[in-house]
C-alpha cells in the first residue's frame, strides 16, 4: 500500500536551530533528497503540546525553520516542504486515530513520564501531550512512507505508529495504511559548549543564524580537556569538547596535526580554538549568505507549493479513511 520511495519527516518550530540540528538530522535529509521522494513538514500543531500556553511566538519560528532547511541545502525542487497545520487531514486523521487508540499505549510511551519530568515548569498535564504521538501516527500514515528516518530515541514512537496503523486496519478489515520501516540516523555526536548535549534550553548551542561575531566569544570560553591545567599538559583529543567540531567542519587532512599538537602538547587549547574558529567560519558564512538570500517571500512560495502537493495526497488518503469507515457523507 506505500509507495517505496516515499520518506517523511518534520520538526517542531521552538526556536533557531543549532549545528546539532544540522550534523543531526539535517544533513542527513540532505542526502534523502537525492534518492528518495521526500516529504519534509513544519509540525507547529506539535509545537502546541509545550508551547501552549504562549502560541503566539511560533507564527514567527516558522518561515525561520524553512529559511535554516533551505539555507542547509534542502532544494523544493527535489522535495515537499510544508506546513502541518495547513493540511487540516492532519487534524482529521488524529481523531479518527484517537477513537480506537487505547490509553494504556500512550502512557506507556517512554518519553512520556521523562518530559514530563524535564520539561516540567511547562505543565504538560494535558491531552495534547499524552496523545501526541497519535497525532504523529496521523502525521507519517496520511503519507502511506515507506520509512521513516528516526533516532534510536524515536524508535518506540515509530512502533506505535504502526501499532495504531494495525489497530484500524484490523478493526476495519482493511489493509489501507502500510507499517513504515524505521531509517536509523546516526546519532549526532556533537556536544554543548559545555559537554552537555546541545540544547537550547541549556543555553550552550550554537545557532546556524547565529552572527559570527556572537560566536567566537562562545568557542573562547568553551570547555576543552579538564586534564590540561597548563599549556604544557599533554591533552587528549577523545575526550575534549573541541574535537568533535574538528571532525565535523575541519580539513580531514588538518585532524592528525590537531591530534598530535594536543597529545604531546606542542599546540595549547588557544591554537585549536582558533582552528576551530576558521573552520567554523568557513562552514557558517556560505549558510548565512543562502539564509539572507531566501526572503519571507520566497518562503512563502515554498510552502505554498509544498502544502498543495502534500494536501492533494492528504486528501486521496482521506477518501479512502472515510470509505473504509463507510463515513464517506
Amino acid at each position: 500500500m506505500s509507495d517505496n520511495n516515499r520518506i517523511l519527516s518534520g520538526m517542531r518550530p521552538t526556536g533557531p536551530l543549532h549545528l546539532g540540528h544540522y550534523f543531526g538530522v539535517i544533513a542527513n535529509w540532505l542526502k534523502l533528497q537525492e534518492e528518495y521522494n521526500c516529504f519534509f513538514f513544519v509540525a507547529d500543531w506539535h509545537a502546541l503540546t509545550s508551547e501552549y500556553a504562549d502560541p503566539t511566538k511560533i507564527k514567527g519560528f516558522v518561515p525561520g525553520l524553512v529559511k535554516d532547511w533551505v539555507a542547509s541545502g534542502l532544494d523544493p525542487e527535489k522535495c515537499t516542504i510544508f506546513q502541518q497545520s495547513m493540511v487540516k487531514e492532519h487534524a482529521e486523521l488524529h481523531l479518527l486515530f484517537s477513537m480506537t487508540t487505547p490509553l494504556g499505549w500512550l502512557e506507556r510511551c517512554p518519553t512520556y513520564k521523562e518530559q514530563k519530568t524535564q520539561l516540567a515548569e511547562k505543565k504538560l498535564n494535558t491531552y495534547g501531550f499524552l496523545g501526541y504521538p497519535v497525532l504523529q501516527a496521523a502525521d507519517i500514515l496520511l503519507y502511506k512512507p515507506c520509512a521513516v528516518p528516526v533516532g534510536k530515541d524515536q524508535l518506540p514512537h515509530l512502533e506505535l505508529t504502526r501499532e495504531i496503523g494495525r489497530r484500524f486496519n484490523h478493526l476495519n478489515k482493511t489493509e489501507l495504511f502500510p507499517e513504515p520501516a524505521d531509517m536509523l540516523t546516526e546519532e549526532c555526536k556533537l556536544p554543548g559548549l559545555d559537554g552537555r548535549k546541545m540544547s537550547k534550553s541549556y543555553g550552550n548551542s550554537i545557532q546556524l543564524s547565529e552572527p559570527i561575531e556572537e560566536i567566537m566569544p562562545k568557542l573562547r570560553s568553551m570547555k576543552t580537556d579538564e586534564s590540561r591545567l597548563r599549556k604544557s599538559d599533554p591533552g587528549d583529543p577523545a575526550v575534549c569538547n573541541l574535537y568533535p567540531y574538528h571532525k565535523l567542519m575541519t580539513d580531514p587532512a588538518k585532524l592528525p596535526e590537531i591530534q598530535e599538537g594536543c597529545k604531546n602538547a606542542t599546540w595549547g587549547c588557544v591554537d585549536c580554538k582558533k582552528v576551530l574558529m576558521e573552520s567554523m567560519e568557513a562552514f557558517l558564512t556560505p549558510f548565512h549568505e543562502r539564509r539572507n538570500a531566501c526572503t519571507d517571500e520566497r518562503v512563502a512560495e515554498i510552502l505554498d507549493a509544498g502544502n498543495k502537493k502534500a494536501r492533494e495526497f492528504a486528501i486521496k488518503t482521506m477518501d479512502e479513511v472515510r470509505g473504509v469507515l463507510n463515513f464517506d457523507f
